[in-house]
């Protein structure tokens, strides 16, 4: 109620009557007496409020926000009455506030390959590891942990099978596991099992997936093909179901060689290693049809469920039986390079690279089962040429003389056109892709040119030629699986066939059979020498093409990681 001015008070006439006199207030004005007007400009006054008359200074100019709109840019839903917002000031060229974009994570250059860049973040401390790369997907929620994991596991037992690295293979594992948004992951390879272990966060309990590798098989088709996909997983950013249907077409796919070209192949392995010590095309015929014999007999004793290492006995009798025939007749051949042309297709080089490399990275314990591996399949070659090398001894001592040797053989047409045979044949017995045996055959043909230089030019010992030769391997190797964004394996493997000790393994099994051991165990030394050569001076190449690489993310204060399990100084 109230007139004359007077301002009426909320509620109703009931509401606003006391309900006695005791609740009448000091404050309140008696019945009949209209209340005061309020004032219009009556706010509460802060302690903080500036006094009237002093000037404050101009306010600073806004800081940009993701929230506000780019200069030019009017913002939506604008009512009437509103002050326009003030245009944005120009950007500087390093804004200090956050783009509309959000801050820029840490990224690896997409320009080199993903091994490069996956080992280049196994190498880095786990805090100091970039955040994944988030790809725009259809599923926003994501795939599922044990999906992401299980895909990892599969793509690692296939790689890990095909002869590859255990360092590639973790970095192939993490770099999947990243592409999934699976930050921190921790892959483990070993020689038979694979782990990969998953925590979202130190407050969550880790999920940890693992997987053994029962059978071993040699498809470098099969390893190109996975090396793709992980380059698309993570470089385009493919979903998991594409990953899924792109590794069950890799396994359907057959081999790209059947067994009868696989066998054609030994045989011309085993020639052209003969013709490399000296051999000629008698001897060339007679070591083909030895190691063909001895592959159907491997591909029996496989078929029968019997391990390698009877596998690898029986594969080698038939060489050294042709060897011990010819040796009897009266035809002027060499029969120590028959068996020797045997022993190249036999040795198992690419697991003794595969041990060594794995060594010098730091990954003991698969490289102890590797080099195991490799020391099973040797003792059953020696069983199986010592056993037909003492039968031969035991019908005429005379004919088997390890002193003839091979002489200084010195044709280096013969040589560098057998050196190439035998890397092409090498090459097929792999499985290898047909556009990568050009490259593999070259290779290995400058391998032999460059150790026959050493040797007979230049009077090098055999060891240190063996080692730059490889050396050069690895590192053209390297440079070829950088440009074609593929593995190195299927270009350094074939190559260094040439440089494969057949000749030292034979004078010292031959001297073994005869009883003169300070012979054979010198021969044996020389062997496992020139071996040795071989495997350091491929991994040796390859560091050296990583050093003229620049490392992914690298800045030139920054030195290149030292590997994952080493001390690093």
């Amino acid at each position: 109620m109230g007139t004359n001015g007077s301002v009426e008070q909320a509620g109703t006439p009931e509401d606003r009557k006391p309900p006695s006199d005791e609740a009448h207030s000091a404050f309140t004005p008696p019945l009949g007496v209209p209340y005061p007007p309020i004032p219009e400009d009556e706010h509460p006054t802060s302690e903080f409020a500036v006094p009237r008359g002093l000037k404050t200074e101009a306010p600073a100019e806004p800081e940009g926000s993701a929230f506000t709109p780019p200069a030019g840019v009017s913002s939506g839903g604008s009512t009437t009455g509103q002050t326009p917002l003030p245009a944005s000031p120009p950007t500087p060229s390093f804004p200090a506030f956050t783009p509309p974009h959000g801050i820029p994570v840490i990224s690896l250059t997409k320009e080199v390959p993903w091994q490069d860049r996956m080992r280049t973040m196994l190498r880095m401390p786990v805090s100091e590891r970039p955040a994944p790369e988030r790809v725009d997907r259809e599923d926003e929620t994501g795939p599922a942990v044990p999906r992401v994991l299980d895909l990892t596991l599969r793509i690692g037992e296939i790689l890990l099978a095909g002869g590859e690295g255990a360092e590639d293979v973790e970095a192939a594992m993490f770099g999947v596991a990243y592409a999934y948004g699976l930050e921190r992951v921790e892959p483990t390879v070993t020689f038979t099992l694979l782990s990969i272990s998953y925590q979202p966060s130190l407050v969550d309990d880790p999920v940890t997936a693992s997987r053994t590798v029962r059978r071993r098989g040699v498809d470098y088709t099969r390893l190109s093909a996975v090396f793709r996909l992980v380059d698309e997983i993570t470089s385009e950013g493919i979903t998991l179901e594409e990953a899924y249907r792109g590794l069950a077409e890799i396994r359907r796919n057959r081999h790209p060689y059947p067994s009868w070209a696989l066998t054609i192949a030994s045989g011309l392995l085993s020639g052209a290693a003969s013709m490399l010590v000296g051999g000629g095309w008698l001897v060339f015929l007679a070591a083909a049809v030895g190691s063909m014999l001895g592959d159907r007999l491997a591909w029996l004793a496989s078929a029968r469920g019997l391990p390698e290492f009877y596998q690898f006995v029986v594969a080698a009798m038939p060489p050294a039986a042709m060897g011990v025939a010819l040796s009897f007749s009266h035809v002027q051949v060499q029969a120590s390079a028959v068996i020797t042309g045997g022993l190249f297709a036999l040795i198992p080089g690419r697991a003794l690279v595969a041990g060594v490399q794995d060594g010098l990275t730091g990954f003991y314990i698969t490289a102890s089962a590797r080099l195991l591996e490799v020391g099973y399949l040797i003792a059953g070659i020696v069983i199986g040429v010592l056993s037909v090398l003492y039968l031969g001894l035991q019908f005429n001592p005379e004919y088997l003389n390890p002193e003839e040797g091979f002489g200084r053989f010195n044709d280096p047409p013969v040589q560098i056109v057998a050196s190439m045979l035998l890397a092409l044949a090498f090459c097929v017995l792999l499985q290898q892709e047909r556009h990568t045996l050009l490259f593999a055959t070259i290779n290995g043909g400058v391998a032999w040119v460059v150790y026959g230089a050493l040797v007979y030019t230049v009077k090098l010992n055999a060891v240190p030629a063996t080692a730059i030769a490889a050396g050069l391997v690895g590192l053209f190797g390297q440079l070829l699986s950088r440009y074609r964004y593929a593995s190195a394996l299927p270009y350094v493997t074939a190559a260094i066939g040439p440089l494969l000790p057949g000749s030292a393994t034979y004078f010292g099994l031959l001297n073994f059979a005869q009883g003169n051991m300070d012979a054979g165990i010198s021969s044996l030394i020389k062997a496992a020498s020139l071996a040795l050569a071989i495997a350091v001076g491929v991994n040796l190449g390859g560091e050296t093409a990583r050093l003229f690489m620049k490392a992914p993310g690298a800045t030139e204060s920054t030195g290149r990681r030292a590997a994952k399990r080493t001390r690093g100084f």
